[in-house]
């Protein structure tokens, strides 16, 4: 199953690295990801992930609300399917 995961909020050091750890603690593998800071202070990051078998959406987005409270960001996880029907033109 594939999911994305979007990070925003202020800048700083650490943001990726610490996102990404957890992810690989969980067994998940990151697929494809794009990340910008706007005007120097503001961070976004968005990943295309697959989770392990048997690892369910709701157990990665409370495993990172973790890392987000630590960071000071706001961690969204859905399923690729909800997603992509959100984005839809």
């Amino acid at each position: 199953m594939r999911a994305i995961v979007s990070v925003i909020g202020k800048d700083r050091t650490g943001i990726i690295a610490k996102v990404t750890m957890r992810l690989f603690e969980l067994g998940c593998n990151v697929e494809d990801i794009s990340q910008t800071v706007m005007h120097g202070s503001y961070f976004t990051m968005i990943m295309l992930i697959t989770l392990k078998e048997g690892l369910a959406i709701g157990t990665v987005g409370d495993a990172l609300q973790s890392v987000a409270e630590e960071l000071g960001v706001e961690i969204r996880v859905q399923h690729e399917d909800i997603f992509n029907s959100m984005h839809r033109i």
